[in-house]
């Protein structure tokens, strides 16, 4: 990253900036930094000014305790205000539910996108997600890293033999120095129901995507979130899964950006 900013408690925000045109911040989602949404970067900086950045406790951004969603919201007005003063935000899987909030808490925002927010839409589900935060909260108290990003793979459906395959695999350090930060992408999800009354507070355009080959569950999500904003719409992306291809998702989101 080559820039950085500070937000309001002090914490140093690591971030990059390319194209030209409105600003737009993209936020990433679980065991991710700003690197993983790069490419899509590159693909929108024709037409746009955008920014990547390093969440708190990831990369080389910094990171204060005790965690609180308010601070990475607070680190999202940080940058808009480095940015300009007003952008428009798109968020990927857990990183979109830290952009609903942050939307939904009044930051000057123009526009809002988000891809897959893994909202927990039955009961089943949500017992899961309840399942999940309570061990997550226990191995990473116990100082277990390679545990907790173990137990994040099972819960996004990885297979025991991939899971033991990237225990072997050269990226497994870089995951597991991301694992503190998992417990943030846990509490951006509350209780891992829609937040109906925070998203009805968005003011502005929201749209919902969901991946064309993505399981049912996705797109029952997204028309959730986009039922419960003001403004909001949801809209498939062709072909694609929970991990979208950069080229494929950009002119989705430059139709909708530069509207």
């Amino acid at each position: 990253m080559e820039k950085t900013t500070v937000s309001r408690d002090g914490t140093r925000i690591a971030y990059a900036r390319s194209g030209r045109g409105p600003a737009v911040v993209l936020v990433s989602g679980a065991m991710s930094t700003g690197a993983t949404t790069a490419p899509l970067a590159a693909e929108l900086s024709d037409r746009f000014d955008v920014t990547v950045y390093d969440r708190r406790g990831r990369g080389e951004s910094g990171d204060t305790a005790p965690y609180a969603v308010e601070r990475e919201i607070e680190d999202l007005a940080a940058l808009i205000e480095a940015v300009g003063g007003e952008a428009s935000l798109y968020g990927m899987s857990s990183g979109g539910a830290l952009v609903l909030r942050a939307a939904a808490s009044g930051l000057p925002v123009r526009r809002v996108a988000v891809y897959e927010v893994p909202y927990a839409m039955d009961d089943a589900a949500a017992r899961a997600a309840a399942e999940y935060t309570e061990r997550l909260t226990e191995v990473l108290g116990q100082g277990r890293r390679g545990d907790a990003v173990e137990l994040f793979l099972r819960h996004t459906g990885l297979g025991e033999e991939m899971i033991r395959g990237a225990r072997q695999s050269p990226m497994w350090a870089g995951m597991e120095s991301l694992a503190s930060s998992l417990a943030y992408d846990d509490a951006v999800l509350g209780d891992s129901r829609v937040p109906y009354s925070e998203i009805a507070a968005i003011s502005v355009p929201l749209l919902v995507l969901a991946g064309g080959a993505s399981d049912p569950w996705w797109h029952e999500a997204a028309r959730a979130i986009a039922q419960a904003a003001p403004d909001g719409a949801c809209a498939t992306v062709d072909r694609q899964t929970h991990m979208v291809e950069p080229g494929v998702l950009a002119p989705v989101l430059a139709e909708f950006l530069a509207a």
